[in-house]
C-alpha cells in the first residue's frame, strides 16, 4: 500500500496503524547557494520491513603499517600514519575516536603479510621495514615491538576503539615463480601475539587472516582450499587462547576482493571457522587517475560495485555459512588516493554513496581506508585535522540506524538515496546525495506501511524555510546539509547548515547541529550537496519491531 501524508491543515483519526495518506516534501534553501534551475523528485520508502541490518558501530577505519618512505607517482603521503609511528598523544586524534564512542579500527593492510611480533617465540631481531626495490610490495620484513603493542592497546582503552588485527598468513609459506604461495600457514607467531594479548587482558574485538591473498591476489595469493585449512587452525588457536574468557573475539577472513569462485570454495569447504567475511573495494581505480571525479560524479558508474555487494550477498545466503558480510578495506582509489580528491569534499559522494549500498545489501560494517594516513584519511595525515569525509562518517554514525529500508527515487538519476530507521529517536532518516553541480531538486517523500504520524500538528505554511518553529506543537523534522567551502566540490572544509566545520582550540570535535524544519516546508537539495534528514514523527512498522 502506498501511503502518502499531506501536511497542509488536516485532522485524522488514529486505529492502530493509521491508513491516510500523506504527502511529505522536504526543502531547505541554504546560505548563498544558487542554481540554475531545480528539478522534481520523488522518493519512495518502503517502511513494512527491513531490506537488511547494520551493525549499531557500522562505521570503521583502517590504520596500516606503510613507513613515511611509501611513495606513489612521485609522492609520499604517508608521514607518520604508521602503526609503528603515529602520535598516540594528539589531541584531535584521541577526541577524532572518541566521538563515535566507539568507532571500529581494522589494524593492517598491505604490509600486515610481512610483520612478525616480538613475542616469546622470536627468534631473530626485531627490525623495522626498509625500503627495498627487489622485495615484494617494495619493503623488508618488519616488525611489531611488545612495547609498541602495549602503547597502542593503552590508546585503545583510551579512546574506546574497536579493533580488529590483522595477522601475517604468509608466515611458513614460499613464493612460487607463478606468483603463488604455497604450503600451509605456519601460526607459531600469530599464536604468540594472541596469548601475549589475552594475558595483558587487551581487548580485541576480531583476529583477522591475511590481506588481499584471495582470487588472483595482491603481490602473491594462496589457494581457497588451502586458506580452509589454515582458518581451521586460527580458529583453534583462539578458541583455546580463550577458553576461559567470556567474550571471544570475531575470526574474519579473507580480507581481500571479491572473486565468487574463490570465496564460494572458501565458505563452502570450512564454514563453521569464520564469523566474518571480509573483501576490499578500490572500484575507481588507481590515484593517478586523472579521471577520479568524472567517475564520482557518474551514477551509473557509482551502481557498478552493486554488484559485489548483491553478488556476495547471494552467496552468504546460500553457502552453509552463519558467516556476515564486512567491507574491510576500502580507499575507493589504490596506491594511496590522490590529493584534492580522496580527502576532499567529493569524496563525500563516493563515500556516504558506498555506506548507503553496503547497507542496502546487509554488510554489516565498512572500513574505510584510511582513519589517517595516505591521501584518503578521514583526518589529515600531518595535523589530524579531520577532511570531510570524517564529519559524513560522523553523521552517518549519529543518525543512520541499524535497520536498513528500501528506498526508491524516480526522477533526476543525479539524486541518490538511502534511508534507514532513525537511530535512538523516533521515525526515520533519509539520505540525499545530489551529484548535479548546477540544478538543485525538490523532493517528495511517500510511505509504504501505513505509516503511524506520531504527534502531527498543523503548521503554518507561510512560515520561512529557514527559521526555526516558534510553537512547540508544531511538528519539525531535523536537517543536515552538508556543502563544499566556496561551492569548490575539491575543497578539504566542509560546511554543515552553511557553518565551517572546524575542530577547537582544544582538538574538540564540533557538535554537528541541525536545523529545524516545519513539516510543510518543501526541501531543496542543493547542488553538489547532501542532505541528511531526520523525520521524527513518521513512525513505520519496519522500524517498531
Amino acid at each position: 500500500m502506498k501511503v502518502l501524508i499531506f501536511e497542509m491543515g488536516f485532522g485524522f483519526s488514529q486505529m492502530g496503524w493509521c491508513c491516510f495518506v500523506c504527502l511529505l516534501s522536504f526543502g531547505v534553501i541554504f546560505g548563498n547557494v544558487q542554481s540554475e534551475g531545480s528539478v522534481q523528485g520523488d522518493v519512495l520508502i518502503d517502511g513494512r520491513v527491513a531490506i537488511g541490518e547494520i551493525d549499531d558501530d557500522f562505521i570503521c577505519a583502517t590504520l596500516d603499517w606503510w613507513p613515511p618512505d611509501k611513495c606513489d607517482y612521485g609522492t609520499c603521503s604517508w608521514g607518520h600514519a604508521s602503526l609503528l609511528n603515529l602520535d598516540l598523544n594528539n589531541n584531535i586524534l584521541q577526541n577524532a575516536i572518541k566521538a563515535f564512542s566507539p568507532l571500529k579500527i581494522r589494524l593492517g593492510g598491505t604490509l600486515q603479510d610481512k610483520v612478525i611480533y616480538e613475542s616469546s617465540d622470536l627468534t631473530q631481531p626485531c627490525k623495522q621495514f626498509v625500503r627495498s626495490s627487489s622485495e615484494m610490495f617494495g619493503f623488508t620484513q618488519g616488525c611489531l615491538p611488545m612495547q609498541k603493542w602495549d602503547e597502542l592497546n593503552a590508546f585503545f582503552q583510551r579512546t574506546g576503539a574497536k579493533i580488529i588485527f590483522g595477522l601475517n598468513a604468509l608466515a611458513g609459506r614460499t613464493i612460487q615463480a607463478d606468483g603463488s604461495a604455497s604450503g600451509a600457514w605456519n601460526p607459531s607467531n600469530a599464536e604468540s601475539l594472541i596469548r601475549y594479548t589475552v594475558g595483558k587482558g587487551y581487548t580485541i574485538h576480531g583476529w583477522e587472516l591475511g590481506n588481499e591473498l584471495s582470487g588472483s591476489g595482491v603481490g602473491t595469493r594462496v589457494g581457497a582450499d588451502q586458506y580452509s585449512d589454515d582458518m581451521i587452525i586460527l580458529s583453534n588457536v583462539v578458541q583455546d587462547a580463550y577458553h576461559s574468557s567470556a567474550n571471544k573475539p570475531l575470526i574474519l577472513a579473507p580480507g581481500g576482493f571479491f572473486d565468487a569462485g574463490w570465496f564460494r570454495e572458501l565458505l563452502t569447504t570450512e564454514p563453521n571457522s569464520i564469523n566474518v567475511v571480509t573483501h576490499h573495494i578500490y572500484n575507481l581505480g588507481p590515484g593517478v587517475d586523472q579521471h577520479l571525479i568524472e567517475k564520482i560524479l557518474n551514477p551509473s558508474y557509482l551502481d557498478g560495485e552493486a554488484n559485489t555487494f548483491s553478488s556476495l550477498q547471494n552467496l552468504l545466503r546460500s553457502s552453509p555459512t552463519s558467516a556476515v558480510a564486512w567491507v574491510g578495506e576500502a580507499g575507493g582509489a589504490y596506491n594511496s588516493g590522490r590529493n584534492g580528491v580522496t580527502n576532499a569534499f567529493v569524496f563525500s559522494f563516493w563515500y556516504l554513496d558506498q555506506l548507503g549500498m553496503a547497507a542496502k545489501y546487509d554488510t554489516k560494517t565498512y572500513c574505510r581506508q584510511t582513519l589517517v594516513g595516505g591521501n584518503y584519511g578521514l583526518l589529515n595525515t600531518t595535523t589530524f585535522v579531520p577532511n570531510p569525509d570524517y564529519y559524513s562518517a560522523l553523521l552517518w554514525h549519529q543518525l543512520m540506524g541499524r535497520k536498513v529500508l528500501s528506498t526508491t527515487f524516480t526522477g533526476t538519476n543525479k539524486i541518490r538515496a538511502y534511508a534507514h530507521c532513525a537511530k535512538q529517536s523516533l521515525g526515520v532518516t533519509l539520505l540525499l546525495i545530489n551529484l548535479d553541480g548546477s540544478s538543485s531538486t525538490e523532493v517528495q517523500v511517500a510511505f509504504n506501511g501505513m505509516p503511524f504520524i506520531h504527534a502531527l500538528h498543523h503548521t503554518h505554511r507561510h512560515q520561512s524555510k529557514r527559521t526555526r518553529s516558534s510553537r512547540s506543537t508544531d511538528a519539525v523534522r531535523q536537517e543536515y546539509h552538508l556543502t563544499a567551502m566556496g561551492g569548490n566540490i575539491q575543497s578539504r572544509v566542509m560546511l554543515l547548515n552553511g557553518k565551517i566545520l572546524s575542530v577547537d582550540s582544544t582538538g574538540g570535535i564540533p557538535t554537528m547541529e541541525p536545523v529545524e524544519v516545519n513539516s510543510s516546508e518543501p526541501v531543496v537539495v542543493a547542488p553538489y550537496s547532501i542532505v541528511f534528514v531526520h523525520i521524527p514523527y513518521v513512525l513505520v512498522p519496519a522500524c517498531m519491531q
